[in-house]
């Protein structure tokens, strides 16, 4: 998937819970809180703060951690539990 489709796939994910492989192995579990052109931010499942997802600073509503759009290998929305 290019950068142009994760971007987009995440636009209108924003709100539900995903699941992020970067193309280095990391898993990322997350709500998609917001996106840029080049990151996608999540806010961490079961806790109200935002936590260690690399690759970039982030401003919001707290301080927070986004991940590399081009560092994506797949993307996948999950159901919540």
């Amino acid at each position: 998937m290019s950068v142009d489709r994760y971007y987009h796939a995440c636009r209108g994910g924003i709100g539900r819970p995903v699941m992020i492989k970067t193309r280095e192995g990391r898993v990322h579990r997350g709500i998609i809180d917001r996106v840029t052109p080049n990151r996608v931010y999540l806010r961490p499942l079961g806790r109200s703060n935002y936590g260690g997802y690399g690759y970039g600073w982030g401003w919001g509503w707290g301080f927070g951690w986004g991940i590399a759009l081009g560092a994506i290998a797949t993307l996948a929305f999950i159901p919540f539990f």
